[in-house]
């Protein structure tokens, strides 16, 4: 039997708030498919939504055609805040794209706002672009996000500052040797991270040291948050 991995934040922040069915069963729809997909950034279109006859079978018999109430669920979503909305171009034809407003879908959107990242057979505005391999490395938060658990504000602020101190590639290392050990919290990520800076690294690689604080002040700084 396959799950759908739902944030926490959604049944005691979202869910009170959410006054109509059809945006209720679009969001979970949402997130059954863009949990389900590979890759980075993970988005879901208008056209595959509307081609879910799940989603679609569960959307009638309501005041509205279900592809109204489709429209009209999605555009409660994004003025709520649960999903951004970006619309794009696939082949001459305009293309709506949803992403969940997640710490690391901001940061994907951003670039792609920004022309630093164009998803594959979809194109924003006018400007021409190589596409971007949807395989590619995914960023530490969505990283952290796919295997280890959601991000809140604090887990987020902690990923930042691993920034300021370690390489990135370090990071990612971590994530994925606390994964293989069934670890998958961030305390003991962070206790590999400060090892292998007092220690170094097998490969023989030290921590980067072009950036401002150390190891120490790191630990300092975090030690009344985290129970080590």
């Amino acid at each position: 039997m396959r799950f759908t991995a739902v944030p926490n934040l959604f049944f005691s922040d979202l869910l009170p708030q959410i006054d109509d069915i059809a945006e209720l069963k679009t969001t979970l729809h949402i997130f059954r498919s863009v949990y389900a997909k590979k890759g980075y950034p993970r988005f879901v279109t208008y056209s595959e939504l509307l081609a879910d006859k799940s989603l679609m079978t569960s959307l009638r018999g309501g005041e509205k055609e279900p592809g109204e109430a489709l429209k009209n669920a999605l555009e409660l979503a994004v003025k709520r805040g649960t999903i951004i909305h970006l619309p794009f171009d696939k082949s001459g034809k305009p293309e709506d794209v949803y992403f969940l407003n997640t710490e690391s879908e901001r940061r994907a959107v951003e670039k792609i706002r920004n022309g630093e990242l164009v998803l594959t057979g979809l194109r924003a505005g006018s400007k021409t672009q190589p596409d971007v391999d949807a395989e590619e490395p995914p960023d530490i938060f969505t990283l952290y996000e796919e295997n280890v658990g959601m991000l809140n504000p604090l887990v987020a602020e902690w990923l930042k500052e691993a920034e300021e101190q370690y390489p990135e590639s370090w990071i990612r290392d971590a994530i994925k040797e606390a994964v293989s050990l069934n670890k998958r919290n961030w305390r003991y990520i962070d206790r590999i991270l400060e090892n292998w800076s007092a220690e170094g690294r097998d490969d023989g690689t030290h921590r980067r040291s072009d950036k401002t604080g150390s190891a120490k002040y790191y630990k300092q700084k975090y030690d009344h948050m985290v129970k080590r």
